[in-house]
């Protein structure tokens, strides 16, 4: 996959059954980063990592010397090494994320409903860690013309009972199942979901950074030492204060 390379073409060729209205595409972000040009020499990545950055969430130094970053990026993303790329690129190049993943969902979810006359949408997923829980699992950064949350807040379940606050993020167990099918050395970075026509709608629908949780609301905005320093300093300057 190049710059020069036209996704939706290269998609609707690789297709070998018909496609059905409501199919889902799930799209490899690094794939779409590809196509988008967002390559950078691999000699700047710490310095791509930087300048992605918005906030550090955590850092740590390893044994070897390298250092883990935590961040969230421009995209809103909660990422390590701010979603930077190094593997399955060409060689002494390194991919940024697309600059805005859900346009770019969106762009494609359109160009494949002109190229196959039906309504389908778009997942753009990428590779994340998760609180708590050790591994990776692809999570969706991008979303276009499909629905990533399946709010249930208001109805009631099997007993009878009124639902408060379940909403499955339907976008991330997408991504996550789809990565089953694609897996990591494949090279196989598109899959189909059908049968989930229900999530297809109309390039309205909120995108996935509808599924990062406002600063607000995270109680886990920071990493266990960076909530300690935090917090020791500001102990320290009320303390200050009152003196």
């Amino acid at each position: 996959m190049t710059r020069d390379d036209n996704l939706a073409d290269v998609i609707s060729g690789a297709v070998r059954e018909p496609v059905q209205a409501g199919d889902i595409f799930v799209v490899t972000s690094k794939i779409v980063s590809k196509a988008e040009g967002r390559f950078l020499n691999a000699e700047n990545r710490e310095a791509a990592i930087t300048a992605e950055t918005v906030r550090v969430v955590a850092s740590r130094a390893g044994a070897r010397g390298n250092v883990t970053r935590i961040v969230q990026n421009r995209q809103g993303i909660v990422a390590a090494a701010a979603g930077v790329d190094a593997s399955n690129t060409p060689e002494g190049t390194i991919l940024l994320l697309q600059e805005d993943p859900d346009r770019s969902a969106r762009e494609l979810a359109s160009r494949l409903r002109d190229r196959f006359g039906v309504d389908v949408g778009v997942i753009i997923s990428d590779t994340l860690g998760r609180p708590w829980r050790e591994g990776q699992t692809d999570c969706a950064i991008g979303a276009g013309g499909v629905r990533v949350i399946d709010d249930h807040r208001g109805a009631v379940d099997a007993e009878g009972r009124t639902l408060e606050v379940t909403a499955p993020c339907v976008g991330d167990e997408l991504a996550a199942a789809c990565d089953l099918v694609k897996r990591k050395t494949s090279r196989v970075p598109v899959a189909v979901v059908r049968g989930r026509g229900d999530l297809v709608g109309s390039m309205d629908l909120p995108g996935a950074a509808s599924i990062v949780r406002d600063l607000e609301r995270d109680l886990f905005r920071l990493g266990t030492r960076e909530a300690f320093e935090e917090g020791y300093a500001a102990g320290v300057a009320a303390a200050e204060n009152l003196t």
